[in-house]
C-alpha cells in the first residue's frame, strides 16, 4: 500500500528509517536537521524502537557505537559541525567493522557557520574524515523522494559491507517540502550477526575492538578494509544521467544543485548548446569509470557544487587528463540560480552572458 504524504526532507529520512527497521537512534538537536530526531523521537517508540536524547554528538555517535555492536540497526543524524563533533567515534566504528547510519544535513561553514545549504563536507565525507584509512559509503539524495527510499539502501549497504554509511545533504533537500510516495516496496535483508556482542552463554566470546598492537594485525585490519571498499567500487557505484548521449559538455553536480543543473541543461539545449548532466548517487564510490568513458569519447565536464571546489577533485581524477575538466561554486549558504550556470555554459561555449527574465534573478553580469 503506498500513502502519498507532502513532507520535508527531513521526514523523509526519519519514515524511510521506519521501513528499514531501524531498531534505535541516538542525536543531538542542531539546525537545519532537527525535524528528524523531533520526529524519531516519536516513531522509534511507536514502533518498538529506542529513542535517545544524548548531551552532545559525541555522545550520540558512542550510542550508535554501542548499538551497532549488539548487532542493533542504529542511526543518528545531524549537521556540519554536529557531524565534525562525531568524526573520531566513526573512525572506530569504521575500524570495528560495524554497520550504522550517518545523515547530514549540511549547512554553510566553516566554523558555526549559518544554517543555509552547503556541500562543503563532501572531502570530511568521502576521504575519511576522521584518522586512518577508512571510508564511508555515501549516497546523495535530490529530493525528498530520496530521502525516503534512500534510508532502507544506506542501512543495506551498511549490514552487507559491515561499515558506517552517511546519507549526505544539503538544508535545501532536507527542508523543502515535497510530495512523497511512502510505499514500503522495499527488500530488508536479514544479514547475520554473529559477531555481536549479545551474551556468550553457550560459546566463545565475541569481542570487538579497533586496538591492534601487532602492526602485522593491524595491516590485514586495514588490507580486509581496502578489499571491502575496492568490492564497493565495482558493486555498488549509482548515478543518474539526463541528456548526455550527445553532449559536448557534461555538467557534474549532486543534491539540490544537481536539480538546478536539470534546468540549466534544458535552457541550453534550447539555444543549441550539447549540454548534459551526469549525476553522482553515490559519492563512496564516486562514479569514475562512467565519466572517464565520456571522457573518451570527447565529451568535456564541468562540476558545480555549493562549496569552494571539492566533488571536481573527483571528476578530474576520473578524466585523468582526457578531457577539459571547469568548476562552479557558491560557498557560504548562496544557491546558484539557473541563469548563474547558464552564463558560465555559455561563456565555456564562447556566448556572451545573458540576463535572467525572473525578476529574483535580475542583477548585473559581470
Amino acid at each position: 500500500m503506498t500513502t502519498r504524504k507532502l513532507i520535508k526532507g527531513n521526514i523523509a529520512i526519519c519514515h524511510g528509517a521506519v521501513a528499514a527497521k531501524c531498531d534505535a537512534f541516538f542525536g543531538y538537536p542542531i539546525t537545519p536537521q532537527n525535524e528528524i530526531p523531533e520526529l524519531m523521537s516519536d516513531l522509534m517508540p511507536a514502533n518498538g524502537g529506542i529513542f535517545l536524547q544524548a548531551e552532545s554528538e559525541i555522545s550520540a555517535i558512542s550510542m550508535v557505537y554501542g548499538a551497532a555492536c549488539a548487532g542493533k540497526r542504529a542511526m543518528t543524524s545531524s549537521s556540519s559541525p554536529g557531524i565534525s563533533l562525531k568524526q573520531e567515534g566513526i573512525s572506530y566504528i569504521a575500524a570495528c567493522e560495524l554497520p550504522c547510519v550517518i545523515v547530514n544535513v549540511q549547512r554553510g561553514g566553516p566554523g558555526l557557520g549559518n544554517t543555509l545549504p552547503s556541500q562543503a563536507d563532501y572531502f570530511q565525507t568521502v576521504k575519511g574524515g576522521g584518522h586512518g584509512d577508512y571510508k564511508m559509503l555515501t549516497l546523495a539524495p535530490w529530493s525528498a523522494q530520496e530521502c525516503y527510499e534512500f534510508m532502507p539502501l544506506a542501512f543495506d549497504l551498511a549490514d552487507r559491507y559491515q561499515n558506517p554509511a552517511m546519507i549526505l545533504m544539503d538544508a535545501i533537500v532536507g527542508q523543502m517540502l515535497e510530495p512523497v510516495d511512502l510505499h514500503n516496496n522495499f527488500e530488508i535483508c536479514d544479514y547475520s550477526k554473529s559477531w555481536a556482542t549479545i551474551g556468550a552463554r553457550g560459546r566463545a566470546h565475541n569481542i570487538i575492538n579497533s586496538l591492534w598492537i601487532d602492526p602485522e594485525v593491524m595491516e590485514n585490519l586495514n588490507l580486509r578494509m581496502q578489499a571491502k571498499y575496492a568490492a564497493a567500487q565495482l558493486h555498488e557505484t549509482r548515478y543518474a544521467e539526463y541528456r548526455t548521449d550527445d553532449a559536448e559538455l557534461i555538467l557534474v553536480a549532486y543534491g539540490s544543485p544537481a536539480r538546478i543543473a536539470k534546468t540549466v541543461v534544458d535552457m541550453a539545449r534550447d539555444e543549441g548548446m550539447a549540454v548534459g548532466l551526469l549525476r553522482p548517487i553515490t559519492l563512496f564510490p564516486f562514479p569514475s569509470a562512467r565519466i572517464a568513458e565520456y571522457a573518451k569519447n570527447g565529451s568535456r565536464f564541468m562540476a558545480l557544487e555549493m562549496s569552494a571546489g571539492q566533488m571536481v577533485e573527483d571528476v578530474r581524477l576520473a578524466v585523468n587528463g582526457m578531457a577539459d575538466v571547469a568548476f562552479y561554486g557558491r560557498t557560504g549558504g548562496v544557491v546558484p540560480t539557473p541563469t548563474d550556470i547558464l552564463n558560465v555554459v555559455r561563456a565555456s561555449f564562447s556566448k556572451p552572458p545573458v540576463f535572467s527574465s525572473y525578476p529574483s534573478e535580475r542583477r548585473s553580469v559581470k
